[in-house]
C-alpha cells in the first residue's frame, strides 16, 4: 500500500488563495493531499499553528503568500520568511525534518505555478514517508503549546 501524504496549505486570502482557485477554475491537475486554511496574511501565521499541524497528523505544511513587494499588508510576508527560521529550529527540537515545511510565494494569476508547486510538495513529503514513522512518537501537543517562540525576534 503506497503512503498518501496529508498536508496542510495555509495561504494567504490576496494572492496565494486566488492562485489556488485560478488553478482548481482552469481544472488543473493536482493531488488531492492539500487541506487548505486560508489566512489574510501569511504575516498572520504563528509558528504555533505549524507545530500543533504535526502534532495533529498531518506530514507536511506548504505556506504560500504573496510575492515580496505585492503584500496587501506591506511586509506581512516578510515576516513570515523571517519566522521560518525560528519556526524550523522548533521543527528539529521535536524531531521534525524541516523539509516537511516549505514557504512560497504564489500570485493570484499563477494557477499552472501553483499546481505543480502542490504536486512537487506532495511527492516530496510521499519521499520523506509519514511523519510518525520518522518520530517514532506522537508529537507532544502540550510541548508545542509550552514552547516559547519569542515574535518579536521574526
Amino acid at each position: 500500500m503506497s503512503f498518501e501524504p496529508k498536508l496542510l496549505g495555509i495561504l494567504c486570502h490576496w494572492c496565494s488563495y486566488s492562485g489556488a482557485d485560478s488553478a482548481g477554475s482552469a481544472h488543473l491537475p493536482y493531488p488531492p493531499n492539500l487541506h487548505v486554511v486560508r489566512v489574510m496574511c501569511t504575516g498572520r501565521i504563528d509558528p504555533s499553528f505549524v507545530l500543533m499541524a504535526f502534532a495533529r497528523g498531518y506530514d507536511g505544511v506548504l505556506i504560500c503568500g504573496c510575492h515580496p513587494g505585492d503584500c496587501h499588508y506591506i511586509n506581512g510576508n516578510c515576516k513570515a520568511l523571517a519566522r521560518m527560521q525560528l519556526l524550523k529550529q522548533m521543527m528539529q527540537r521535536f524531531g521534525i525534518d524541516p523539509k516537511r515545511l516549505r514557504l512560497e510565494w504564489i500570485s493570484a494569476s499563477e494557477g499552472e505555478r501553483y499546481a505543480r508547486l502542490v504536486t512537487e510538495v506532495t511527492e516530496q513529503i510521499r519521499t520523506l514517508g509519514p511523519l510518525v514513522n520518522q518520530t517514532q512518537q506522537k508529537i507532544d501537543e502540550s510541548a508545542i503549546a509550552n514552547a516559547t517562540i519569542n515574535k518579536d525576534e521574526a
